[in-house]
């Protein structure tokens, strides 16, 4: 392999990426490493810096050097030549042989300048090799998948053993597969699981503190029957590919009962199937569980303790609304009020409390059953989301006659709560008169405690949040360890604002301001907004600037 003489730091300084100030800063922290006796280099310690990003970095030597960047996701990885190469060389010098062709063997790299490890890797091969660079999250991906095709060869094998002798859905191996993919998502504390067709195979992955994470990839031969097993457990029509369709199975893992609600649905490649996490613990919390900032959550405890009026919990899917309105039902629930919620499905069982599933196709929708929960004479009601103007106008209804509504709404931040009702067809003189509070949240990953440590983002994240700093502060993530399955993080964290609607606030409402106005108004009144709140969740050390930057647009207000 022909070396090439790189600088690397004349090189960014060159592209405009980094100035001769940063790169003498970075060569310093360097010596600094060396003295104490790490051996760091010069990339890594500008991106620990904050100096420049990886892909940046990469992007510039692939440049220089003639090697062009690989999608990994998108290329047919040939896992069985992969594997004739020593796990421990490929995991230690993070270069991935991904394919071959008559004349070379295609590999992989983070780091075209380790020649080193080229060379040793070079030794393995059968062929020349040919560079090409990849991101260094893409390469641990396929490292991952390397090991999980390892272990899972013995029960692969095992299935489609199974399925030559003329097995069907019911064979064993099948059986040990579906219980494989769902202890590992419940034991990565998973909240969805996703089966996805591809052109070639197919992956599995988890959802964990919202983000999702392969957790196998297989063979195409395999999907059917995966699918087809799942199906039957659903209760679903395994004959039907070409409709939506949904079920729900139950099965006990470690002693403990899981639901799991299943939906598919048609695609390119085949059916995509999601399968959701019910735990009936999980739905068990406190609203001083949920993570929320003593300030914020004290304002909201007010809310939810109101004798009557619409408090209203918005944010995206997945955000954790429905969580939030359990956790309120949970501490106001008791045997002197009466509480009846209507939802699309009812996923938790809560004692005391009267759950009503929507049935569109019996004609029970949201408002209907709005319409009768008020002959039952309740006093709190709860509806699973406000996504109509029939709906919206039978809650405002309820909250004027005396009853607690809360409900949730999609809205990207709290003050849009108020367009929304009206844009939904609300008079604003209705809104004023009912809605008295709105609360909008957001959940993001806690840094884990065991690789924790301190940073400094790239400069232009540091810009962006540049007007809401009232202070220097510290940034911290989490390098990736075993603890946390090489993420950085571990659980989540809630960031919300909350938006207490009073006399002022109501008075604007009504006369049709816009949500400026109301915002500013909102201020003087004690509302911080979302980005603020990540901010302090960023000062505690409890989450990353990426995090917050992730899930909220900074430039809102």
């Amino acid at each position: 392999m022909i070396k090439q003489k790189v600088r690397l730091g004349d090189l960014l300084i060159n592209e405009g990426i980094i100035t001769e100030d940063e790169l003498i800063q970075a060569l310093n922290r360097q010596k600094e490493y060396r003295n104490d006796g790490v051996d760091k280099k010069l990339g890594e310690i500008l991106i620990e810096l904050g100096f420049a990003s990886e892909k940046q970095i990469l992007e510039t030597l692939s440049k220089q050097l003639g090697f062009p960047f690989v999608d990994l996701y998108g290329e047919k990885i040939d896992y069985e030549f992969l594997s004739s190469f020593p796990l421990s060389l490929i995991e230690k010098h993070h270069v991935i042989p991904f394919k071959k062709d008559e004349e070379y063997v295609y590999v992989a790299t983070a780091d075209p300048l380790d020649y080193d490890s080229l060379e040793l890797i070079e030794k393995f091969s059968p062929k020349p090799l040919k560079v090409f660079i990849a991101l260094t999250k893409e390469i641990q991906i396929i490292i991952e998948r390397l090991k999980i095709t390892i272990s899972t060869h013995e029960l692969i094998n095992k299935v489609k053993k199974e399925l030559k002798s003329g097995g069907s859905e019911n064979i064993s191996a099948i059986d040990e597969l579906v219980d494989l993919i769902l202890e590992k998502a419940i034991k990565d504390r998973a909240t969805d699981v996703h089966i996805e067709p591809l052109r070639y195979n197919f992956t599995v992955r988890d959802r964990v503190d919202g983000v999702l994470k392969e957790l196998f990839s297989f063979e195409k031969d395999i999907y059917f029957p995966l699918v087809s097993k799942i199906k039957l457990l659903s209760n679903m029509d395994i004959s039907e590919k070409r409709k939506p369709q949904d079920g729900r199975f139950t099965k006990n893992y470690n002693s403990n009962i899981y639901d799991f609600r299943v939906s598919t649905t048609p695609t390119l490649h085949g059916e995509s199937v999601v399968l959701r996490i019910l735990d009936q613990e999980k739905i068990l919390l406190r609203m001083t569980e949920l993570g929320m900032s003593e300030y914020n959550l004290k304002r909201f405890e007010k809310l939810v303790h109101s004798p009557y009026g619409i408090v209203f919990v918005t944010g995206p899917t997945g955000s954790g609304k429905t969580t939030t309105l359990y956790a309120a039902l949970n501490e106001i629930k008791g045997v002197d009020k009466k509480i009846i919620t209507v939802e699309d499905p009812v996923e938790y069982e809560i004692p005391l409390i009267q759950q009503i599933p929507v049935n569109a196709r019996v004609g029970m929708t949201f408002a209907a059953a709005l319409r009768s929960i008020l002959r039952q004479d309740p006093d709190i009601i709860m509806i699973g989301e406000v996504r109509d103007k029939e709906t919206l106008e039978s809650a405002i209804q309820a909250s004027l006659t005396g009853h607690l509504v809360l409900a949730t709404l999609h809205t990207n931040d709290a003050p849009s709560a108020v367009t929304r009702m009206i844009q939904m067809g609300a008079k604003n003189y209705m809104v004023a008169d009912s809605l008295i509070g709105v609360v909008a949240q957001r959940l993001v990953r806690k840094i884990c405690p065991y690789c924790k440590t301190e940073y400094m983002p790239v400069k232009e994240e540091i810009e962006m949040i540049k007007p809401f700093l009232k202070e220097d502060i510290k940034f911290y993530k989490g390098t990736g360890c075993k603890e946390c399955g090489f993420t950085g993080y571990i659980g989540r964290e809630m960031i919300s604002e909350v938006l207490v609607v009073n006399d002022t606030i109501s008075h604007l409402i009504a006369i049709n301001k816009d949500k400026m106005e109301i915002v500013n108004a909102a201020k003087q009144f004690g509302y911080v907004g979302m980005i603020e709140d990540g901010i302090n969740k960023i000062k505690e050390g409890i989450t990353t600037l990426d995090e917050i930057l992730r899930v909220v647009k900074v430039d809102v207000f």
